[in-house]
């Protein structure tokens, strides 16, 4: 970690044929996936039902699934929530037939849980703890399998999630690509969103590629991650601005390649200890944000390369020079200068 104390002299432009080769190859596997084996979006887009239950001890997934496949719920996606006894069962809009059925299928999953023969539901009992009752064997007492929460969402509104969730996306990489143009000059503001557009895609493309859920949440974790690698291509490009107006000497390709090591020290603790809080959430925070911490983690890893061998090399390439950063002067500002 000694770089980080001082000025380092890495040859990163030097690598930007290897890293455009590298960056192709990703987006080219990323978009594949995508047309190929598609998005495994989760009942936020395609619509369904969640219901998630709680048991008195561990939960066996396996069994859980046998029974609901018994029952008729073939398509029914098992997973622990939490600990090992919660479980979040979801079902896609298909099992729900009708629509004046759907707040029956909860109920119909309690059931097939229970099984013929077990605990008997008190459906007015135990409204003030919180914890429902149950009979079995004659006997009252707290039931087994307790449903905690039941969540509803129709295809329709999953559409139209979708397509608002793609337009958020468009919308940011635009007011991105103006801002920029407007803060510092179109090529950076063209590398920026090379950027961005880069870390998206593969991104989500990683989600594709190993059918990872995709999520309101993971939506929610991309646009963050869109906001976390421009934070670094602009941290980047202000160095880079400042360093082209400072040194009289030196070609673009020099004067990009020291600001990128000026600003290294900041970019690696940046990354690191935002990744070190990343990892927390996806070994602690449990099945519910897993997605979420998933993109993260791929994104801010993606997110950080990008910055240094993507955002900076595209402005190289547009034909960046000196005099492009020059601050303009108006004309007939020396005879105002003058008294």
């Amino acid at each position: 970690m000694q770089f980080l104390n001082k000025e380092t002299t890495l040859d990163f432009l030097g690598k930007r044929k290897l890293a455009v080769i590298i960056s192709t190859a990703l987006i080219l596997v990323s978009l594949i996936a995508i047309a190929t084996r598609g998005m495994n979006f989760g009942i936020d887009f395609t619509g369904g039902t969640l219901v998630e239950v709680g048991y008195q001890s561990a939960a066996e997934i396996e069994s859980i699934r046998d029974q609901l496949s018994t029952a008729g719920f073939e398509d029914a996606v098992v997973q622990h929530f939490g600990t090992s006894s919660d479980v979040l069962i979801r079902l896609p809009s298909g099992v729900i037939g009708e629509s004046e059925k759907a707040s029956e299928l909860s109920t119909s999953v309690m059931e097939a849980l229970r099984g013929p023969g077990g605990e008997t539901l008190i459906e007015q009992a135990g409204a003030a703890t919180g914890a429902q009752q149950c009979v079995r064997d004659g006997v009252t007492a707290d039931c087994e399998l307790q449903m905690r929460r039941v969540e509803f969402v129709g295809p329709q509104v999953g559409d139209e999630l979708k397509n608002q969730g793609t337009l958020a996306m468009l919308y940011a990489l635009i007011g991105i690509l103006a801002y920029v143009t407007f803060r510092f000059e179109w090529r950076f503001a063209v590398g920026s969103v090379v950027a961005l557009v880069h870390d998206v895609l593969i991104t989500v493309g990683m989600f594709a590629i190993f059918q990872f859920e995709f999520s309101l949440a993971v939506l929610a974790a991309v646009l963050a991650v869109i906001g976390y690698s421009l934070n670094d291509t602009i941290v980047v490009y202000d160095r880079i601005r400042e360093n082209f107006r400072k040194m009289r000497k030196g070609d673009p390709v020099s004067i990009i390649n020291r600001s990128i090591n000026q600003t290294l020290p900041r970019t690696v603790l940046t990354s690191l200890t935002t990744l070190i809080v990343v990892l927390t959430l996806l070994l602690l925070g449990g099945e519910v944000i897993r997605g979420f911490s998933t993109a993260l983690l791929i994104g801010v890893v993606v997110g950080t390369y990008s910055s240094i061998f993507v955002a900076s090399p595209v402005v190289l390439m547009l034909g960046i020079s000196r005099e492009d950063m020059m601050p303009v002067v108006k004309e007939g500002a020396e005879l105002d200068a003058q008294p």
